[in-house]
């Protein structure tokens, strides 16, 4: 019986690989992987005026009801294709791109739907008509891209089906597709059909449209705008018919072979039942002519959908009066929203004083010597009028200067002067509930953190910067906590030791806000140079609608909003995939990638003493 099984398994797998490759209509040995290409195409796109916050990420397949021949049908492939298109925070582009038979065919297509995501509107209200008119305005401002959509076009029509062998109403919309591609604008409609054409790959598809109806234009018809209903929901008749209950438990299985490819037209479905709809129940239905149903009731489990929330007040942290108001950066305002999200100061629960841990005394000792060094440096001021030294370097150039007949007043001087530090330092930790995850199987992000918080406090505190820590999580805008682990004013100590190491991760990250109320805590500060740094596991997120490009767009501008008070901020991150919004939120040089969480106790004081030094 095992035998069986095995080479049951063994026949399948291979049947599987064979079937897979025979249906595939691409070409596999000259695939591009937008991997490859990512970061060109991410700068192609913005070069041509996309938003700068959109991200470049894979797209996942998206089901079209597209017509598959046989063998398609047989190898169950070609009903989700991975077509390219937008959405509000991110441009979507297929993994890999296999469509022509030349790698570097396929590597253009990748440049070429970044250059028309740039010009095409991110809802469309007409996918063929959208289409045409970014592609011909696309070719108007940039007239040398004529040669490459034209080599594009060449290759890819006759890899499209030929309008002959289709149905009439088929054969009318790719012959309305074909002419749209050689010609863009020369098609004005679209006729009517109940199929998808294949697709197009020169073109942009619809984002969260996909499968639901487009809007219709002024004096368009609903049949017109089905002739692109690449994206449409098919709402066909069907036959039906009711049958006995067939759970296939008891008896033989018995077949004819001509039944082969009928034996998904049964699917065990609950009428009386709210779940939400089976998807892959309903793609199985599009390839059937006649549904069958049961009269079986079966009761499914019920879903249980959990939400954050906070404590009550005797279980929750401390907090440290009244919230403060702030405002929020609304992108699709493009406006600040005043008074927008509640900032509430706090103190963690339970915190007592205590001593820094003793596995962490050695490298404490270490980093208080190299740091004391730092204190108070003398420093030799050059091109000084008076001085200890003649400045060498001033006389030649002044030497030099007076041989061609031009002299300009310097010193000529060297003076030995001890200059004290004048900086203010505010760090910003996340706290959110994702730093809770383990980097092994004894040490989490979150203990990292506090570990790299309290080294870095033993070495400012030798170095006698000023200084404060906070940390900070969020739900939602009504709740923004920022905890106070240390403040400018108060001395680090065995209390502030003991918050830091009492410190716990929960909620979200509304990175903005925690970033504006240290902002303004800098601000305060009478120190000539102002550093802010944040130390974060991921990017900007809470349950509202601050994920995705919402709170990277708000973060940016807190980052704007600092700098242009004097403050310096500086990301250090442990995210990998960091490289595909942090240059957007703090420029190409304003964060670092640890890529072992384990080593940023040790690189955060590393970091600091070269952003002071610069």
């Amino acid at each position: 019986m095992e035998i069986s099984v095995e080479m049951e398994e063994w026949v399948g797998a291979r049947w599987h690989n064979f079937i897979t490759r025979r249906s595939h209509t691409g070409f596999a040995e000259q695939a591009v992987a937008l991997a490859d290409v990512q970061r060109r195409v991410g700068v192609l796109f913005r070069a041509l005026g996309g938003a700068a916050g959109l991200r470049i990420e894979a797209a996942s397949p998206r089901h079209m009801q597209v017509r598959r021949s046989l063998l398609q049908k047989v190898a169950g492939t070609c009903q989700h294709l991975p077509v390219a298109w937008r959405e509000e925070s991110s441009l979507r582009l297929p993994p890999v791109l296999d469509v022509f038979p030349t790698r570097a065919l396929n590597q253009d297509l990748y440049l070429w739907l970044a250059m028309l995501a740039a010009h095409t509107p991110q809802r469309l209200k007409h996918w063929g008509r959208d289409n045409q008119q970014a592609v011909k305005a696309l070719l108007l401002e940039y007239p040398a891209l004529n040669k490459r959509y034209q080599a594009l076009v060449t290759a890819l029509l006759p890899l499209r089906p030929d309008p002959a062998s289709l149905p009439k109403a088929e054969a009318a919309l790719e012959r309305a597709v074909q002419q749209a591609l050689r010609e863009p604008g020369s098609m004005a409609q679209f006729p009517p059909c109940n199929k998808a054409p294949m697709p197009v790959w020169l073109w942009l598809y619809p984002g969260e449209a996909l499968g639901e109806p487009q809007t219709l234009e002024d004096g368009e018809s609903e049949q017109e705008l089905a002739g692109t209903a690449s994206v449409r929901a098919d709402i066909s008749r069907r036959k039906a018919e009711r049958v006995d209950d067939v759970d296939g438990k008891d008896g033989l299985l018995l077949f004819r072979l001509e039944s082969l490819f009928s034996w998904s037209e049964y699917l065990k479905l609950d009428r009386t039942g709210d779940d939400a709809d089976d998807v892959d129940a309903a793609r199985v239905a599009e390839d059937l002519d006649q549904l069958s149903l049961s009269r079986q009731r079966t009761r499914k489990a019920g879903g249980l959908r959990l939400d954050l929330d906070l404590p009550s007040a005797g279980e929750d942290d401390q907090p440290l009066g009244e919230g403060v108001w702030l405002p929020e950066w609304d992108y699709r305002r493009q406006q600040l929203r005043d008074d927008y999200v509640c900032v509430q100061p706090m103190l963690p629960r339970d915190a007592q004083a205590k001593p820094l841990p003793s596995r962490l005394y050695r490298q404490a000792q270490r980093l208080r010597r190299q740091f004391e060094q730092l204190r108070a440096r003398r420093q030799w001021l050059r091109q000084q009028p008076q001085g200890e030294e003649l400045d060498l370097s001033a006389w030649l150039d002044f030497h030099v200067e007076s041989q061609h007949g031009v002299c300009a007043e310097r010193g000529l001087y060297r003076q030995l002067q001890c200059r004290e530090r004048d900086l203010a330092c505010l760090l910003l930790a996340d706290l959110s509930m994702s730093t809770d995850a383990h980097l092994d199987d004894e040490r989490r992000v979150i203990d990292g953190i506090v570990d790299s918080l309290l080294l870095f406090g033993e070495a400012l505190s030798s170095l006698g910067d000023h200084f404060a820590f906070y940390g900070f999580s969020s739900l939602r805008r009504q709740q923004v906590r920022f905890f106070q682990l240390k403040a400018f004013n108060e001395r680090y100590d065995d209390n502030v030791r003991g918050r830091v190491q009492a410190v716990t991760p929960g909620y979200y990250t509304r990175m903005g806000a925690a970033i504006r109320q240290g902002t303004a805590q800098l601000a305060a500060q009478g120190q000539r140079q102002k550093l802010l740094l944040i130390v974060s596991d991921g990017k900007p997120n809470d349950l509202d609608v601050y994920e995705g490009r919402y709170g990277v767009e708000d973060t940016r501008e807190a980052i704007l909003a600092a700098r242009k008070q004097g403050i310096e901020p500086f990301c250090i991150t442990i995210d990998r995939e960091a490289d595909s919004y942090l240059p957007y939120m703090f420029g190409a040089n304003g964060y670092t990638l640890i890529k072992d969480a384990l080593h940023l106790p040790e690189r955060l004081p590393q970091l600091y003493r070269q952003l002071t030094e610069r």
